[in-house]
């Protein structure tokens, strides 16, 4: 079963001031004309292996677990993580290729059956290029409790619309048919929290998904100290938080890719080899 995260809510909405007209957000409000480079060209792997690292810096990660996916234009095949290295140690060499049925056909290193979670994913969600799933710790937390993230700061309106939770878990996904179950609860949701397990974060580009992703734990880890402080909270306005969306994956998605690879190839350039 999947729920929207609106339904989830149970707290009253900041107050909206009258009379003033509400920005309309996106590149259309405001684009700047010209941002930081990355200052190289990288290739798809090294841009994957990038990935991997900036998550594991970010918390998103646990030791082995976990996969990204990053399928080619036409769907016919997926770049992947191996089975054994932790992510924060991936290079762009070390990542495989996957037909869409989960089988390595490139690559030095082999790849757990738990990437049909993404193969199956990846069918029911074709337009999905990029499919990250771990288990990051404050994710795991509201995940026991049967919780999503509310609203709570102008950041989480990326996932206005988006966000799910699944609450059935059914163990160990090593095969297509409980990776096809998995990909037809989740439905069309993009950010979907699993019961038990962890996450799940799709999005058209690895720029979008890197930064959603990174996102979606320091909004749990958010949720959870305002459960702590047991204080009366306010969420975002609903009808403030899709201006706030666009504003901030329109122009805030390559601005953000771009700062996060240039540190990390700064203080880990082993990360292109």
């Amino acid at each position: 079963m999947t729920i929207e995260a609106n339904d989830a809510a149970t707290r009253g909405s900041a107050i909206v001031p009258e009379g003033v007209e509400l920005s309309k957000g996106g590149a259309d409000a405001w684009s700047p004309s010209i941002t930081p480079p990355i200052g190289i060209e990288l290739t798809d792997e090294q841009k994957l292996a990038c990935s991997f690292r900036i998550l594991a810096r970010e918390g998103f990660s646990e030791n082995i677990a976990g996969h990204i996916t990053w399928a080619n234009d036409d769907n016919t095949s997926l770049m992947v993580n191996p089975w054994g290295l932790w992510w924060d140690e991936v290079s762009a060499s070390d990542i495989c290729r996957v037909d869409p049925d989960g089988r390595v056909i490139a690559g030095k290193w082999d790849v757990t059956p738990a990437v049909q979670i993404h193969t199956e994913l990846h069918r029911r969600q074709p337009e999905a290029r990029v499919v990250v799933h771990n288990h990051p710790y404050y994710v795991v937390l509201l995940a026991a409790l049967g919780l999503v993230p509310e609203f709570l700061h102008q950041q989480s309106s990326m996932f206005d619309g988006e966000l799910g939770f699944v609450s059935e878990y059914s163990g160990e996904i090593d095969s297509p048919e409980l990776g096809a179950d998995l990909a037809e609860r989740i439905g069309d949701a993009s950010v979907v929290i699993l019961a038990n397990h962890g996450a799940i974060v799709t999005a058209p580009t690895i720029e979008e998904a890197t930064y959603k992703s990174a996102t979606l734990d320091r909004q749990c880890k958010l949720m959870y100290d305002v459960l702590v402080a047991d204080r009366p909270a306010t969420t975002v306005p609903p009808m403030v938080r899709p201006a706030m969306k666009a504003s901030l994956l329109e122009r805030g998605t390559e601005v953000y890719w771009a700062g996060a690879v240039r540190r990390l190839i700064r203080e880990e350039p082993d990360v292109l080899e």
